[in-house]
């Protein structure tokens, strides 16, 4: 009985106690003419409503289709958090829709993901100012199968010093796993001379025909891939 009354006192710690893994990134697009505006605007908002749990770090998206935006990322936070949030008060809201929401595009995107530290090579807070986003989406039933895939490219990432995390989108839209590989050298770690022809490092890692396996199964599982460059902006996010 004893042991019972123990095991019960320690449900609220448990609850408490959710791993924090879960991130939400939105994107915002200032309008062509009014980017300086939009810049100013936009930091003061970050600076005076987004501080402790709620901090906003602030990418620059460089490339692909979303290139001149901006991703907004808080977190990581548990989704019990995320559920208690509500909208930050009146002021908050009011600040965003007079001051921001004036130089900004009509368009966004909005993303929950669960951190993998299963998939990943690095620890979900050790970031980069550079970074590349693989936005990998799985055809329909093939999710485990390109988690599977993903285990394989981890043992090439890890014997290769890269620092890649990987996220599952939740309950955002189609399935998708977002691969972020931090640049943790810079640019640099893109140059062709900077490690081995990345099918060479496959092969070495997982086997002689693993790469031709591996191509086999991309076509096979994955719907989609594409990928982006951003790079982090200190000066716009909270302080």
């Amino acid at each position: 009985m004893k042991k019972l009354q123990f095991l019960l006192l320690l449900l609220p710690l448990a609850s408490a106690s959710q791993t924090k893994n879960v991130v939400s990134a939105f994107r915002v697009f200032p309008k062509i003419d009014k980017s300086a505006e939009f810049e100013k605007a936009f930091t003061a908002h970050a600076q005076k409503y987004h501080t402790g749990d709620w901090t906003w770090r602030v990418f620059e998206i460089q490339s692909g289709p979303d290139a001149g935006g901006f991703q907004v990322n808080e977190g990581p936070l548990t989704w019990e958090q995320f559920d208690k949030r509500g909208d930050l008060g009146a002021a908050h809201t009011a600040d965003w829709a007079k001051n921001v929401m004036p130089y900004t595009a009509d368009r966004g995107t909005s993303t929950y993901g669960e951190f993998s530290e299963e998939l990943s090579t690095v620890k979900l807070t050790d970031y980069a100012d550079k970074i590349i986003i693989n936005h990998v989406y799985p055809k329909p039933g093939m999710i485990l199968k390109v988690e599977e895939m993903t285990k394989k490219m981890k043992v090439v990432w890890t014997e290769g010093k890269e620092s890649v995390a990987v996220y599952r989108a939740s309950y955002s839209g189609d399935p998708q796993f977002l691969v972020v590989t931090r640049l943790k050298d810079g640019l640099k770690e893109l140059g062709a001379d900077f490690r081995k022809p990345f099918p060479e490092r496959y092969a070495a890692a997982n086997g002689a025909n693993s790469w031709t396996d591996y191509l086999k199964d991309y076509a096979y599982a994955v719907e989609k891939r594409w990928s982006e460059l951003l790079f982090y902006r200190a000066d716009l996010g909270s302080k």
